[in-house]
């Protein structure tokens, strides 16, 4: 199977497992940026050169051999269930991609049509009651997930912990997760364990977050979003995230960590 969703830089400093929704697009710019001194122009998931990636060909044999060896710091980035999954349901469903289109041709059409969700009319920007229909969403992530029906689950709302898995099960080792809730303290911890050809000054970092402006403002705080069946809905999917990256379940008002990521767990719990 090898490893999908990993990034490495030119110079092998560093090796990265993509987890979508969780700062990818900063990281990988970050990474492009440490090997090059400039950033990459355009947006970092389209790029074909300067950074290895998995989905090239080319790159492919060098990243294996690199993660195979552990030659390179290895890292992650994760986000809480909750505001990754509201993140995915104002981006790629109610928004409009960088072609102008909606998310996956007739995605969208199904989702109105199979579970009553509202998306704002053809260009997102008509009032809509935004919590019925992320729940209604909610329903649609459940049976992806559960029942691989009406279509398998896709990378942006499936859970983190199976991104994060396939490095692990296929022979690789994480010497760092961080979460995004704490990206610049989790990202310089990364850069302090390595060495680039390029430094790189975080405080100066802009962040480069894609899919800003594809959807509707969101309109209520994160816990609105969520009543009590929302939450079972979102235990039941992304139970394992909540435990092994140690965010509250209990509380969808809490973005924040509540413990220390177990790298020894992680590996043991991930690599069956």
């Amino acid at each position: 199977m090898g490893f999908p969703g990993t990034w490495m830089t030119e110079s092998e400093s560093m090796v990265y497992r993509v987890v979508p929704k969780c700062a990818c697009s900063t990281i990988g710019q970050i990474m492009y940026y440490s090997d090059h001194g400039v950033f990459y122009d355009g947006d970092i998931h389209d790029a074909r050169q300067g950074l290895h990636k998995w989905a090239r060909d080319d790159s492919q044999p060098i990243i294996r051999a690199n993660v195979k060896t552990h030659a390179s710091y290895a890292f992650t980035c994760v986000r809480n269930p909750y505001s990754r999954v509201l993140s995915s349901f104002f981006d790629k469903i109610c928004g409009i991609q960088r072609n102008g289109k909606r998310y996956r041709g007739n995605l969208v059409p199904l989702l109105v049509q199979k579970y009553g969700i509202e998306v704002g009319g053809d260009d997102g920007k008509d009032d809509f009651d935004q919590i019925r229909s992320f729940r209604r969403f909610l329903l649609f992530v459940r049976d992806t997930i559960r029942w691989r029906r009406p279509m398998e689950p896709d990378i942006h709302w499936s859970a983190i912990s199976g991104h994060v898995s396939t490095f692990i099960v296929n022979g690789g080792r994480y010497d760092k997760i961080f979460w995004t809730e704490q990206f610049d303290d989790g990202m310089q911890a990364v850069l302090d364990h390595v060495q680039t050809p390029h430094a790189v000054d975080l405080a100066n970092i802009p962040r480069f977050n894609e899919s800003e402006g594809h959807g509707p403002k969101r309109l209520h705080p994160v816990e609105d979003y969520f009543d009590d069946l929302s939450m079972h809905l979102v235990y039941e999917i992304y139970k394992r995230d909540f435990e092994l990256f140690k965010y509250d379940f209990e509380t969808p008002a809490n973005k924040m960590p509540i413990g220390e990521i177990d790298l020894d767990e992680v590996h043991a719990k991930l690599g069956d």
